[in-house]
């Protein structure tokens, strides 16, 4: 498959929404927070995991999914959440916890739900592959179509969840894909200090199931592999792993400067892929007049939707007791 001139637009546009979005609200999120860093105030108050650099795997993966797909992620969900397609107001607003949000403002930036294009995330580092697999299952068992995706970092990896999950997965030919983001640190701790093998896609013949490793960080390799595990898990074949390289520009979390990662890694892999991804575009026929009418486009609506937030009200204190499931 080489990806066309149509989907390359369509993935540029989804990542430059969630990398804009995010710089719009790294001030909202530090207004008030400092010059003592206090993440409990401001608009904007708790941990927040930008997903600068790894615009690549949301944009890639999603643009090879269709509606009957699952897609499931972790802490670090905006670019696969802005790749799914989730309705931008209400994803503003749940990240800026408002009433208008996806869950009314209960959730925050890691719990975002929002059954309508089947999305959802989970702050559980490795929780999402029992789940997943689960949802996998219920197609399998209810002969549906689509296949369920969760989109992992390579820490999470390590948590045993994640090992039973691909057992029961391979054992019963679900329709699960799973893809590790492979941007070196879990938290602070290095992949190399952590894991005992160099690549997780490589732990794929322990299970049984083929694995497969995607370099360079590149939305068009993403999208050509993710095509490949979509195929294989469609035509019955069961699960596939996909590892794919990509880069953690920011901090693991707001205010982390990333003083443990050693200068040579820095400028080796911590590379941003955007503008490369834009030149690309130029090179295959885009005009610049085109690719700014996009931009502006995605700059009115991210814009828009956080005004809109802004505006919002936050819910009521006795909307914590509605929606609970004993």
């Amino acid at each position: 498959m080489t990806t066309s001139r149509q989907n390359q637009a369509w993935i540029y546009e989804r990542m430059f929404r969630s990398r804009y979005m995010e710089e719009q609200l790294i001030p909202i999120y530090f207004q008030d927070k400092l010059p003592a860093f206090d993440m409990r105030k401001g608009p904007l108050p708790g941990e927040m995991h930008w997903s600068f650099g790894q615009e690549p795997v949301g944009a890639g993966v999603c643009s090879v999914l269709g509606p009957e797909d699952i897609v499931t992620t972790a802490h670090r969900p905006h670019h696969v959440a802005v790749g799914r397609d989730v309705n931008l107001n209400k994803l503003v607003a749940e990240l800026l916890q408002r009433k208008s949000g996806l869950s009314a403002g209960k959730g925050g930036h890691m719990h975002l739900y929002y059954p309508s294009v089947n999305f959802s995330c989970s702050s559980i580092v490795g929780e999402s592959a029992g789940p997943t697999a689960g949802m996998a299952m219920a197609k399998k068992m209810r002969g549906e179509p689509g296949v369920a995706v969760t989109v992992i970092g390579e820490g999470a990896t390590n948590q045993g969840m994640w090992h039973e999950a691909l057992n029961m997965a391979v054992l019963w030919k679900l329709p699960f894909i799973c893809v590790i983001e492979d941007n070196y640190y879990g938290v602070t701790v290095a992949k190399h200090e952590s894991t005992s093998i160099a690549r997780n896609s490589d732990r794929a013949s322990a299970y049984g199931c083929p694995g497969e490793y995607v370099e360079g960080n590149d939305a068009d390799k993403i999208a050509e592999a993710m095509e490949r595990a979509v195929k294989h898990a469609r035509d019955g074949k069961g699960p596939y792993i996909l590892e794919v390289q990509t880069a953690r520009l920011q901090g693991h979390f707001a205010g982390d400067q990333g003083a443990y990662i050693p200068d040579d890694i820095k400028a080796e892999y911590l590379v941003d892929a955007l503008p490369e991804y834009r030149q690309r575009l130029l090179d295959g026929g885009m005009s610049e007049a085109d690719l700014e009418a996009l931009e502006t486009s995605v700059k009115a609506g991210v814009d828009e939707a956080i005004k809109l937030a802004l505006a919002d009200e936050h819910a009521p204190p006795e909307a914590a007791l509605e929606k609970l499931f004993a």
